[in-house]
């Protein structure tokens, strides 16, 4: 079959067409992006100017629907963009009534976003509250950390904090639910030093209480470990009925990782072996298996030999 070839003239159409179809369609790109549309988005609630004297509870969700004004162009953006918004709410109104009217508040609204974005409504419109009485207690602080430390080295004592203990303020029913607050984690990389930080201390998403103070001063040992061994006599657990009970052997020996400034400091009374021999003829083994019940606090046990022992009953 003989291939058709183009003649210039219809390159030059072709290529005319093809311009024309590109400028048509920038045109229209550009009418798009810079044409207004409403726009809905989630956001999280934040309160703000919280009545002292009053304890609420909120009668909805933490969350509303916030309908924005925008050009094309920034709602292509919002949508590229997955970063949580989160508006905050005045609650001084709530010194007189038990509800907040988010129309009244359109112009507060508008401040906490761009210049380029106009909020022109949100969903719920009206937030209810309801009040109950106001109890203040002291709650323990509680650090969590996500940490990785240099070869030998960990964690060689107990966090301390400065303070240790925070004053909440808030509805009876939630103070009184609250055990503790954690702090933000701390995180580390390859440490091998003490960690001294100021830590945020959270809320567990009570919106309605305060804290006080809000930070804390964090200070968390970290040394270098060494290993140790320690030869512990194995105990002897459920064989009060027998007339003696013999482990073969009597002890065991435990590898352990122990803080370098603490080596001398661990012995053998501080750990605990133990076989039990509860049902041990019923289930007819001739070997039990040791079970470490005692460890001090930031040693690490590595190697347990033997795991299991024999032993011999006199009845």
């Amino acid at each position: 079959m003989k291939q058709r070839r183009f003649t210039k003239i219809h390159k030059r159409k072709i290529n005319i067409f093809l311009r024309c179809l590109i400028i048509s369609f920038v045109a229209w790109l550009l009418i798009a992006v810079s044409n207004q549309y409403t726009f809905t988005i989630k956001a999280g609630i934040q309160y703000v100017n919280i009545p002292e004297k009053r304890a609420f509870h909120p009668l909805q969700s933490d969350t509303v629907n916030i309908r924005i004004k925008m050009s094309g162009w920034h709602v292509l953006m919002s949508q590229l963009r997955s970063d949580t918004t989160n508006v905050q709410v005045d609650l001084s109104g709530l010194n007189t009534k038990n509800f907040v009217v988010f129309s009244n508040q359109i112009g507060f609204i508008n401040r906490q976003f761009s210049s380029e974005k106009k909020v022109i409504g949100v969903s719920p419109d009206t937030l209810y509250f309801d009040f109950s009485r106001q109890t203040q207690r002291k709650v323990p602080i509680k650090v969590p950390t996500s940490i990785t430390f240099k070869k030998q080295f960990g964690f060689v004592g107990d966090t301390k904090m400065n303070p240790s203990m925070v004053t909440i303020t808030g509805p009876t029913e939630d103070v009184t639910n609250i055990e503790y607050l954690e702090t933000d984690t701390i995180k580390g990389d390859m440490v091998f030093t003490d960690i001294r930080t100021v830590a945020n201390i959270n809320k567990h998403n009570k919106t309605n209480i305060t804290i006080y103070p809000r930070m804390t001063e964090v200070v968390i040992p970290v040394g270098e470990l060494t290993e140790k061994i320690i030869e512990v006599p194995i105990k002897i657990t459920n064989g009060t009925r027998y007339t003696s009970v013999r482990t073969v052997p009597s002890k065991v020996s435990l590898t352990v990782m122990v803080p370098l400034k603490d080596y001398v400091k661990w012995t053998a009374s501080d750990f605990e072996a133990i076989v039990d021999l509860e049902n041990w003829d019923e289930r007819h083994v001739k070997s039990l298996p040791v079970r470490i019940t005692k460890l001090p606090d930031f040693v690490q046990l590595i190697k347990l030999e033997p795991q299991n022992v024999d032993f011999f009953v006199r009845k």
